[in-house]
């Protein structure tokens, strides 16, 4: 009788153990569905009555276990029992199955849908032009990418700012690449590539001292008013992109013939140059990319930091070097931030040159630069190279030291000069300046005689050009340029008239 009494509670003590251990482990069958009442709570014991009354005539106590796993491992159907709807859970929010099947479905959250700013059209030509960045242009477009983040803040907000849409921005990656320093087989420059004169139209300077149209902001305000001129003129952007690309007239006629105002139409004809045809599409396939690189292959971009800087007024012709050490920095960064400055220094014309500091150094700078630059004791002109001139006989002829011109023109002792070129001088105030060509002829009565330009008109001819014309003439290419509304690399069509001031000496 002892032994059995032992089974017996070394029983009761495992399903005890089991019960509080594991209570979420159902050890009914799957064909016999047990569910618990909430009215049947009391405990109930593991025997049958029989045992019950032989155990208890015995005095022996019998374990007690929670009802649900008691019915459970009697496999009870006699009591008015329930399955539970939610059974209890080791892991909470997992759902329950029979057998412990677990499917879990889980759906990634929905992507962000990309919004533009411009019309998206995918057709063949803009998935031509996806694939052909994604492969055979993928490396040059990674870095296109990377440089975007330096200019697109800054761009975006000045087209913005100037009621364009946001998204045009992409036009200067495909122009540039967002290299202020491009330059195109047309003689297009900057991240805007602007010809000579469609630069000159919209403000932007170009002279021997800056080109701006190599300044990010001032190239961009420019294209701002370009664009917003030939939206106003078609009244589609995508015209508008062609139009930039190919010229306003261009895009006019071909309107005018084919009598459509769709650029995709227009695009059908042998009109439009392959470069015009693919550049619209270009454009999309490129904003398209820009707005989810990830998407198409470009996971690993290292993006450059956005452009900041802060302005500062500079008297003219201020040496680049000055402003440097004024800011604590490098020249290389005051260069990299004012790629507009074609020589070493600010144009001797502006007395109060805005020029651009690296951002938070402006206090600095202001705390520096009066140290630093030298009271004003010079005075600068500009001497246009003639043929047979070198830099020492320059120097002779103003009575200035030859590193001073050097310095100023980013010139070594052996640079070459070549005819037309323009010379920065300094000269001290206290120094008269020496003419170029000599004393001015006496009259009679001893008065000097006085210099008055005369104009007189050339007819070009086959194989001349401005700088030829230049030269022949004794006259700065500059100002022979400026004179005809031409530019320098202009090719001239011969028997063209053009329109030159010479100085002639007459009597007062």
């Amino acid at each position: 009788m002892t032994r059995k009494i032992q089974k017996i509670l070394t029983l009761g003590l495992i399903l005890f153990l089991s019960s509080s251990c594991l209570p979420s482990i159902s050890l009914h069958s799957s064909k016999a569905p047990l569910t618990l009442a909430a009215t049947n709570l009391e405990e109930l014991s593991l025997f049958t009555p029989a045992e019950l009354e032989s155990l208890l005539s015995e005095g022996v106590e019998v374990p007690k276990v929670e009802k649900r796993v008691l019915l459970a491992a009697l496999g009870t159907t006699d009591l008015d029992v329930q399955r539970p709807e939610q059974p209890v859970s080791c892991e909470p929010d997992v759902p329950f199955y029979d057998d412990f099947t677990v499917n879990l479905s889980v759906e990634p959250p929905p992507k962000k849908e990309i919004e533009f700013d411009i019309p998206i059209v995918i057709n063949g030509q803009v998935e031509a032009f996806l694939q052909f960045f994604q492969t055979t242009l993928k490396s040059r477009f990674a870095l296109w990418l990377a440089r975007s983040a330096r200019y697109i803040p800054s761009m975006k907000t000045l087209l913005k700012e100037n009621g364009l849409p946001e998204d045009l921005v992409y036009l200067a990656l495909i122009e540039s690449g967002f290299n202020p320093y491009a330059y195109s087989r047309a003689k297009a420059m900057g991240p805007w590539q602007f010809i000579y004169l469609t630069g000159i139209r919209y403000g932007l300077k170009v002279n021997w001292w800056v080109d701006e149209r190599r300044d990010p902001e001032k190239s961009t305000i420019a294209a701002a008013k370009y664009l917003k001129d030939l939206y106003d003129m078609f009244e589609c952007w995508y015209l508008a992109a062609a139009g930039y690309n190919a010229g306003e007239s261009k895009i006019a006629r071909g309107m005018k013939r084919y009598r459509t105002e769709d650029f995709w139409e227009l695009a059908k004809y042998p009109y439009l140059k392959k470069e015009t045809k693919d550049y619209v599409p270009q454009m999309i396939a490129a904003a398209v990319i820009a707005k989810d690189p990830e998407q198409y292959g470009f996971a690993s971009i290292e993006y450059q930091e956005p452009l900041r800087y802060e302005k500062v007024r500079v008297p003219e012709a201020t040496d680049l070097g000055i402003i440097a050490k004024a800011c604590e920095t490098s020249l290389e960064e005051i260069k990299d931030l004012n790629p507009e400055l074609l020589r070493n220094c600010t144009p001797p014309e502006d007395s109060e040159y805005e020029i651009k500091i690296p951002y938070g150094k402006k206090e600095v700078f202001l705390r520096n630069f009066e140290a630093l630059q030298p009271v004003r004791k010079m005075k600068f002109k500009t001497h246009v190279v003639k043929q047979g001139d070198t830099l020492s006989g320059v120097a002779k002829r103003y009575g200035v030291g030859l590193d001073p011109i050097l310095q100023i023109n980013q010139l070594k002792k052996t640079s070459r000069l070549s005819t037309g070129m323009n010379l920065l001088i300094p000269i001290p105030l206290s120094q008269e300046v020496k003419p170029e060509t000599g004393a001015a002829k006496k009259t009679g009565d001893g008065n000097p005689q006085k210099s008055r330009p005369q104009q007189i008109t050339y007819v070009i001819k086959k194989g001349d050009t401005l700088w030829s014309i230049a030269n022949e003439m004794g006259v700065n290419i500059g100002a022979l340029s400026r004179w005809n509304n031409l530019h320098p690399d202009r090719k001239l069509v011969p028997g063209t008239k053009l329109k030159i001031m010479l100085n002639s000496n007459v009597s007062s």
